[in-house]
């Protein structure tokens, strides 16, 4: 008999389910010589439940059954798993499911009972295959997010050593390893910081100087992975080193890889610190020049929304200072306002611009802004303190908003204080599918959307701020846009 050669034994979990105990036994005896974990159970309708507590990864299932026969199984199981590889056995070709059934139910195959089970075992092999793909390309996925989750501290680390000791870490959780080193050039040379027992600089030197780079900037030298870190320059500027407990996969490789990019270019981004102080500053101009450019684009997209963020933001810092919040948060608040819509950029504009009421997909779509919006500003950390308004600016006071559904004094005070005037200014203002709502209209929908939409201590600050400047004097002032009503 021939042997699986595609798993060891317990990695693959079968369970054999047919109401002939001679049958289950048989499959289980076979099944268990080439290396498979194999449960049986002759009722079906036991089956389904243990299907429901277990973690089994291949179902061989009689067809024709008592009580329920086997495509009733399956529907049953598919309502809760739909992972599962099943094979449905038959004991004549007359007998065999449908072809519709099979498809419907997702049903990998069907086996005609014999005294041999080769070809049964091929179709178990042709499973195994699949799972093994499926299982790699989870815990790529989970590798990947892991690596790009713990990425983000890299970057924003200043100190040699303790973005040496984060590379490690991250490295550790793709790869376990028993020893591993970061050499990092430095400006008064090289620094290294060392995981598990102490290689020493000169030997770490000599695995480096051994290395054969390949395209992916990894090298194994005596067992060791070696990561090339690159400067812009394609010169060195760093390594990774670790003994692996096990050689890695391929997939692991091709990881270090990506892990190899990114850990480049935070280095590089030291160096840049480390050198001149001021390209520090520099760096962050050119970021929030990014980030300008990015709002102002979102705005040119409708040449009717624009000046809507400035507008929102003067508005809102006047209601601020009407709460008699400190200069400090007033300030805050007037940059939540300019770049409360920025995650506006990622929204298709056939939907921004639609003329007419939006799908609930494309509603879905545009209430994923705010989130979006907290994305793209978390890189840069002077407007970290904006954050939460920025995700928040859409929650509704009732708890019935995006995306958090969050309600009350649970919604940060800034996040409120934007609501209210970014709900001002989009209701006074024209649309080419609808009029501005006019001055007092819209004020009267602020107050009816006290405790509903609104924060009423928010509401009643800004009816108060324009009572204080006068109410006709305030809507000629607000209303000067030619495109406000």
């Amino acid at each position: 008999m021939r042997r699986s050669k595609l798993v060891t034994q317990n990695q693959i979990s079968i369970l054999a389910v047919d109401d002939d105990p001679i049958i289950t036994d048989t499959i289980q005896d076979y099944f268990k010589r080439s290396g498979y974990h194999v449960e049986t159970e002759n009722n079906p309708q036991v089956a389904v439940q243990r299907v429901r507590e277990g973690t089994f990864d291949i179902l061989l299932l009689d067809f024709l059954m008592a009580p329920i026969c086997g495509d009733q199984v399956v529907a049953q199981i598919r309502e809760f798993n739909r992972d599962m590889f099943i094979i449905l056995l038959t004991g004549h070709k007359s007998m065999a499911p449908p072809v519709r059934t099979i498809r419907q139910l997702d049903i990998q195959g069907y086996y005609e009972k014999d005294d041999r089970f080769d070809q049964l075992e091929l179709l178990v092999e042709s499973c195994v295959k699949s799972i093994k793909q499926m299982r790699m390309l989870r815990e790529y996925e989970s590798d990947l997010s892991t690596m790009v989750d713990n990425l983000h501290n890299i970057y924003h680390l200043q100190n040699c050593e303790r973005l040496s000791e984060e590379l490690l870490q991250v490295v550790e959780k793709l790869i376990p390893f028993t020893m591993g080193f970061v050499m990092i050039e430095h400006q008064d040379g090289v620094r290294w910081t060392f995981s598990g027992e102490k290689t020493g600089a000169q030997a770490c030197q000599m695995l480096t100087q051994n290395a054969v780079w390949d395209a992916q900037n990894v090298a194994f030298v005596e067992n060791w992975c070696l990561i090339r870190l690159v400067g812009e320059d394609r010169k060195t500027i760093g390594v990774v080193g670790i003994l692996p407990e096990k050689e890695p996969r391929k997939e692991k490789v091709q990881l270090l890889s990506i892990l190899s990019r990114q850990a480049s270019a935070a280095v590089s981004n030291h160096h840049l610190h480390s050198r001149v102080h001021l390209q520090n500053q520099q760096l962050e101009e050119a970021y929030m020049q990014t980030i300008e450019t990015l709002r102002y684009a979102v705005e040119t997209k409708d040449k009717e929304t624009r000046g809507h963020s400035e507008r929102v933001s003067s508005l809102a810092a006047a209601i601020a200072q009407t709460l008699g919040m400190p200069e400090e948060q007033v300030q805050l608040i007037r940059t939540a306002g300019l770049f409360h819509d920025i995650g506006k950029i990622g929204v298709r504009d056939s939907i921004l611009l639609k003329n007419g009421p939006l799908t609930v997909d494309e509603f879905r779509e545009i209430q994923n802004h705010p989130a979006m919006g907290e994305n793209i500003l978390v890189a840069y950390d002077p407007l970290k303190e904006i954050l939460p308004i920025i995700r928040s600016h859409h929650e509704r006071y009732d708890g019935t908003g995006y995306p958090d559904k969050l309600a009350g004094e649970s919604i940060c005070l800034g996040a409120r204080i934007i609501a209210v005037a970014d709900s001002f200014d989009a209701m006074i203002s024209n649309r080419t599918y609808r009029s501005g709502l006019g001055f007092e209209k819209t004020v009267q929908e602020l107050q009816k959307g006290k405790n509903a939409q609104f924060d009423p201590m928010i509401v009643d600050a800004f009816t108060r701020m324009i009572n204080q400047m006068g109410r006709e004097g305030f809507r000629q002032q607000y209303c000067a846009h030619a495109n406000l009503g």
